[in-house]
């Protein structure tokens, strides 16, 4: 069977992923024991995460955030009085932007209020 015609197809449609995954079937001696429904949900899985992937970047490019902030990264030992589960109701599943509702971070200069407002972005942005 000629496979180079349905490669170019499955490359003009955009599924370059899909043929990632074909090729590394083709290399790979151990991908001949797979069924075709388990070939097809392995190529399926990596367009899905790469397309899943490209979203987030596109995301967080027009985000345009400062610095590399996450919301794993907080340190709740610090001095500044931050509710813990205030932070992680918000960090859950960001659905305050959903709703939509604001968020204020107030506190003296220089504590952090800029980070935790990317921290907060960044996973509103992981979180779709």
């Amino acid at each position: 069977m000629l496979n180079q015609p349905t490669i170019e197809k499955l490359l003009a449609m955009r599924l370059e992923p899909m043929v990632e995954t074909w090729r590394s079937f083709e290399q790979n001696e151990n991908a001949a024991q797979l069924s075709f429904e388990e070939k097809l949900a392995l190529m399926v899985d990596r367009l899905w995460t790469w397309r899943q992937n490209l979203a987030l970047e596109r995301r967080l490019r027009y985000a345009k955030l400062r610095g590399d902030a996450c919301v794993e990264d907080i340190d709740y030992r610090a001095s500044g009085g931050l509710d813990r589960s205030m932070m992680r109701s918000l960090a859950t599943d960001s659905g305050w932007v959903a709703r939509p509702e604001n968020v204020f971070l107030v506190g003296p200069t220089g504590v952090g209020e800029s980070w935790l407002a990317c921290a907060l972005a960044q996973k509103a942005c992981r979180d779709g």
